[in-house]
């Protein structure tokens, strides 16, 4: 990455045409407060007639899928934008964290089997499916060692997951009308863990600014009591991953960094073309059917994300005081209406895609490392 030299315009992207207002509204508070914070003028929401031919910053909500959105939008690398580019959809979703079943098994137009093969050791016991006709081998391999969790490619915040047990529980999933489109869309099938904790790692480069952090997520129930996405807890320094790793870290925290690092240079190995100035990790540590310990990165982010508030705050926070070497921030996300707490900040407040409220808002305190 390279300075931003240039005076460009932050301009927030909902790339999603039926996004819901709380992806929107986000977005774009996000966008604004990086436009403040690098003394770059804020252009609003893309509109193509307003925007063509300007020297843009783009905020997308989504990874960039294909040389033509990319082309239209005026993104030639990731100074251009705050988030990732990938030539195939299934790239930026959970479907590149497991290989396939076998050599003869459905594979999207430009999979790599380079990237299975580098990060076996660093994910959890999975099978990616692309095919109906593929799902029952692969859940029958993957059942002999205990249950396992079904994970649409697509999905977020942890909607849409099943855990199976059983075949039999599996064949029942089979039989559903819609299954076999699921399918052709892309499934995870992962081994599912007790006593999870998930970890964040990853890095934004933003300007000349590299951050790079390590936390953990945490889980809260949304107005229909299903247990969603609830906030991050953030660790952030000024630098790159050798600077975080030189902070006094538990060895679990340093596993996941570590897991995280293999994972994202797999990304660049396999997929050349990819590119991205937002670099989130997902790993789950927990206990297998066995209660043996295990660890593996469950997928990237490279676009906006929960906590992508949290990184904007550490962004803040360096920019205020360059010589500050680390800092702890954390993103909520809230279902109960509820008064803002003394000293955060708030990002959103209103209506949410599956609750009638959602409050989003970010604490900053200071590293006492």
């Amino acid at each position: 990455m390279t300075p931003l030299t240039r005076k460009k315009t932050v301009v927030a992207h909902s790339v999603r045409a039926d996004a819901p207002q709380h992806e929107v509204q986000t977005n774009k508070a996000l966008a604004r407060w990086l436009a403040q914070i690098l003394g770059f003028k804020f252009g609003g929401s893309y509109d193509p007639e307003k925007h063509r031919g300007r020297d843009l910053y783009l905020l997308p909500t989504q990874t960039l899928v294909g040389a033509a959105q990319a082309h239209q939008l005026g993104i030639k690398g990731p100074d251009d934008l705050w988030g990732g580019f990938v030539e195939h959809d299934f790239i930026c979703t959970k479907a590149i964290s497991h290989g396939l079943r076998s050599h003869l098994a459905h594979a999207p137009q430009g999979w790599s089997p380079v990237f299975s093969e580098r990060v076996r050791n660093v994910v959890l016991d999975g099978l990616s499916v692309f095919s109906l006709d593929d799902a029952r081998p692969a859940a029958e391999h993957l059942l002999y060692s205990g249950p396992i969790r079904l994970k649409p490619v697509h999905a977020c915040a942890g909607r849409g997951q099943e855990v199976i047990k059983s075949l039999d529980a599996f064949d029942e999933i089979l039989a559903r009308p819609d299954i076999a489109r699921q399918f052709s869309e892309g499934v995870v099938l992962e081994q599912d863990l007790s006593d999870v904790v998930t970890h964040s790692v990853g890095q934004s480069f933003i300007g000349d600014k590299v951050l790079t952090y390590c936390g953990e997520q945490y889980l809260t129930k949304d107005a229909h009591g299903e247990e969603v996405y609830g906030g991050s807890n953030l660790l952030v320094v000024q630098g790159g991953y050798e600077d975080l790793l030189a902070l006094e870290l538990p060895d679990d925290v340093r596993l996941a960094i570590e897991q995280a690092q293999v994972f994202d240079s797999a990304a660049d190995e396999a997929y050349p073309r990819f590119y991205a100035s937002r670099r989130n990790y997902d790993i789950a540590q927990g206990l297998d059917s066995n209660g043996k310990s295990r660890s593996g990165v469950l997928e990237q982010s490279w676009r906006m994300g929960g906590a992508s508030s949290a990184e904007v705050a550490a962004l803040q926070s360096f920019v205020n005081d360059p010589t500050m070497r680390a800092i702890r921030v954390s993103s909520v996300e809230t279902y109960i209406d509820q008064p803002l707490p003394a000293d955060a900040i708030e990002v959103y407040r209103g209506p949410a895609e599956n609750s009638e409220f959602l409050l989003k808002y970010v604490t900053v305190k200071s590293y006492d490392g």
